[in-house]
């Protein structure tokens, strides 16, 4: 049997991920467990010997203001609604820097063993929004590029997209970047195409947390290869592990049964099997949250041992696949 692979991304943004949804003034208490979830997920992980791929927000490796604006783009995205761009946020906002920049928590990542450094472009940029150039995002990802050489010595090699949002000319831009591992979408209809948002989608995307509503999650590795020379590896998402919710204690269980579920049947036909989340997706139920997170590691460290599964980055599974 194949060997199978467990594959965990973080999409670490703090509020760069949020700037367009939700107020920052009465979240502040939110990002500041955020910041303490970091050195939590680093220990963690560390302990059970798990790699992980960390999707940083380009911006978020700046000291303060004065960097970021030193290391921003002159090309900057123009989006027909300004909502999108997290530039047109900056002028109306002074903000506690810890909100925004994390430059000491990048650090903790890169001196925690097996961790890999991506990129969530630099700005969290939007490839499918009106407005958006293929001239942008070539220097939306070198400014993201430029600032982890220079900050932290770092290229930059696995990106993961902003709300998910690609076409095969992004894809194709990344990889002329030296990106050469993107994390790609489930291809059930609910994941398809997140620019064009719908209520239908979100109930689905919810209900499929539970309920076996899509597709089987995990997957052969050789789907991951790219089909041409010129593209980067697609190491599509299984599951996004929901944040812990107080409402109705049942449904967490379920969502976690759901997952060690999948994680055992991609360990028995020897497949992927790619979960994803937030740093900030701690903030609320700190410790709740992580033990939810230890269930499921429990559960990794028991089909390592039994089936031989291996945790990898995305990075990881790409050398692993040649």
């Amino acid at each position: 049997m194949s060997t199978s692979f467990f594959v965990i991304s973080l999409d670490f943004e703090l509020h760069w991920g949020r700037f367009d949804k939700v107020p920052l003034v009465g979240n502040e208490r939110y990002y500041l467990q955020a910041r303490e979830a970091v050195p939590r997920l680093c220990r963690e992980f560390e302990s059970y010997g798990i790699a992980a791929t960390w999707a940083t927000v380009g911006m978020l490796f700046a000291e303060n203001m004065e960097e970021l604006h030193a290391y921003s783009p002159m090309d900057k995205p123009q989006y027909h609604n300004n909502l999108f761009s997290a530039y047109h946020w900056l002028q109306g906002h002074n903000v506690d820097p810890r909100m925004l920049f994390a430059p000491d928590l990048i650090g903790e990542v890169l001196d925690t063993s097996k961790q890999e450094l991506g990129s969530h472009t630099f700005a969290h940029y939007y490839t499918r929004e009106l407005g958006h150039s293929e001239k942008s995002f070539r220097a939306d990802l070198r400014a993201a590029q430029k600032i982890a050489q220079d900050k932290f010595d770092v290229e930059l090699t696995s990106l993961v997209f902003p709300r998910n949002q690609y076409d095969s000319a992004a894809m194709a831009i990344a990889a002329g970047e030296g990106f050469d591992a993107v994390r790609g979408n489930p291809e059930d209809w609910y994941w398809r195409d997140p620019h064009d948002e719908h209520l239908l989608k979100k109930v689905f995307r919810t209900g499929d947390t539970v309920l076996p509503l899509g597709r089987k999650t995990s997957y052969q590795s050789s789907t991951v290869l790219p089909n041409h020379p010129d593209m980067p590896f697609s190491v599509a998402a299984s599951r996004f592990f929901r944040p812990y919710q107080g409402v109705m204690p049942v449904l967490n269980r379920w969502k976690i049964d759901r997952i060690k579920r999948e994680m055992t049947r991609a360990a028995q036909l020897g497949e992927v099997y790619h979960l994803w989340w937030h740093p900030h997706n701690h903030g609320h139920h700190f410790e709740e949250s992580f033990q939810e997170l230890r269930m499921i590691l429990d559960h990794y460290q028991f089909l390592h041992d039994t089936m031989g599964m291996e945790s990898v980055g995305m990075r990881g599974l790409k050398e692993a696949l040649g």
